[in-house]
């Protein structure tokens, strides 16, 4: 299938940092929806005059793991929903069409396949999901390290009949010939998820530039040239995550390598192996997303 070109978004919690945006763990991004909302909305606002296509609800960091079971409880439907409606007002008030992805994190902990716990899970995104629906387009089941989240995701969205997006984060410490993910499932076997649950589009995230190459061919290939799934790519700047690491422990070292022209040379290889929706991760700002979209513009 070819598919116009989508712009994503690139990262949120650096960018909020950068911003002077309130920023502390353990909350995270979480934090300015809590002190200071309107640093949400200029973040998102910086992508769509970059040229961003897409813009991703602020919601990845409002789970327990990062504002407390506690607060979850009381206030997690809410903080998601400002989420939402920060993100909508944005997209809205653009002068050109901007959608909106509501972000479904991989609720105990970013590149821990180990951790996962769909009994704990299953109530987090079930208030997600809630809160969300009326201010998304679709959903972007992100950073997933394994087929089982993706599976949680896709049948608790499945009631608001909005598409959804699976994106899995890559091995990337120690990459083998064959891309996988976190959970050392295929990629092969991520796409025949996605095409098995009607997704949207196939997406890998928050990984090295330089594994996402090989796992777009692979997705490519085991999707076939007739469907309707897009594959993506919205890598981070960071160096490779170790299996043990700790979700968002703090600001980790960016790539001196990916400037704006570095990430966008990657980003090309992307799209010439099949990748219609190009986007950054963590470390990638709206400088990267405009070099993309003035890539994009000369394709």
């Amino acid at each position: 299938m070819n598919a116009p070109l989508l712009i994503l978004d690139g990262g949120t919690g650096r960018e909020l940092a950068r911003s002077g945006a309130p920023f502390r763990q353990p909350e995270w991004s979480a934090l300015a929806l809590i002190e200071g909302p309107q640093f949400v909305s200029a973040v998102h606002r910086a992508y769509v005059a970059a040229g961003a296509d897409v813009i991703t609800t602020n919601s990845y960091a409002v789970v327990p793991f990062h504002i407390g079971d506690e607060r979850f409880a009381r206030h997690g439907g809410e903080l998601a929903a400002l989420a939402g409606r920060l993100a909508r007002e944005v997209a809205d008030e653009a002068p050109r069409k901007v959608h909106v992805a509501g972000s479904l994190p991989p609720v105990c902990g970013s590149y821990r396949p180990d951790l996962v716990d769909l009994d704990r899970a299953r109530p987090v995104l079930e208030t997600l999901v809630a809160a969300l629906a009326p201010h998304v387009d679709h959903w972007l089941a992100e950073t997933l390290s394994s087929l089982a989240e993706a599976r949680l995701a896709a049948s608790l969205t499945a009631p608001t009949g909005k598409p959804i997006w699976l994106s899995f984060t890559l091995e990337d410490e120690k990459p083998t010939p064959e891309p996988t993910l976190r959970s050392g499932e295929s990629v092969a076997e991520a796409a025949r998820l996605a095409a098995e649950i009607g997704a949207a589009a196939l997406l890998f995230n928050c990984s090295q530039p330089e594994v996402m190459e090989a796992a777009v061919r692979v997705a490519k290939a085991e999707l076939g040239p007739d469907s309707p799934s897009r594959i993506g790519v919205y890598a981070n700047a960071f160096p490779p995550m170790a299996a043990d690491a700790e979700a968002n422990a703090g600001l980790s070292p960016i790539r001196a390598d990916l400037t704006p022209e570095g990430y966008a040379r990657f980003a090309a290889a992307w799209h010439q192996a099949g990748a219609s929706i190009l986007g950054g991760c963590c470390g990638i700002g709206p400088e990267h997303i405009a070099a993309l979209r003035e890539s994009a513009a000369h394709a």
